[in-house]
């Protein structure tokens, strides 16, 4: 049970870090700043996406985490650039 384990955590670890390079890859791929919104959206699906993973959720729920994620975080930095102004 305990090798059961281990192995379903070395799986977390390379999701979560291919998931983090592909994002990487993303932001590095932009030609010109991201603006704070744009920021915000991406960093909360790949946080989303990652607690979804990290969950144990099923594809569907790791995308539907996604998703919201990138909704929050895009409200959030539409607040945060609307009071940095």
């Amino acid at each position: 049970m305990l090798l059961l384990a281990e192995f379903q955590r070395q799986d977390i670890k390379r999701a979560v870090g291919s998931a983090n390079r592909v994002f990487a890859g993303l932001l590095a791929g932009c030609e010109q700043p991201l603006t704070t919104l744009q920021k915000g959206a991406i960093t909360g699906a790949a946080l989303g996406s990652g607690i979804g993973m990290i969950a144990g959720g099923s594809f569907g729920q790791v995308v539907g985490a996604g998703l919201v994620g990138g909704a929050l975080g895009y409200a959030g930095g539409a607040l945060y650039d609307k009071n940095s102004k």
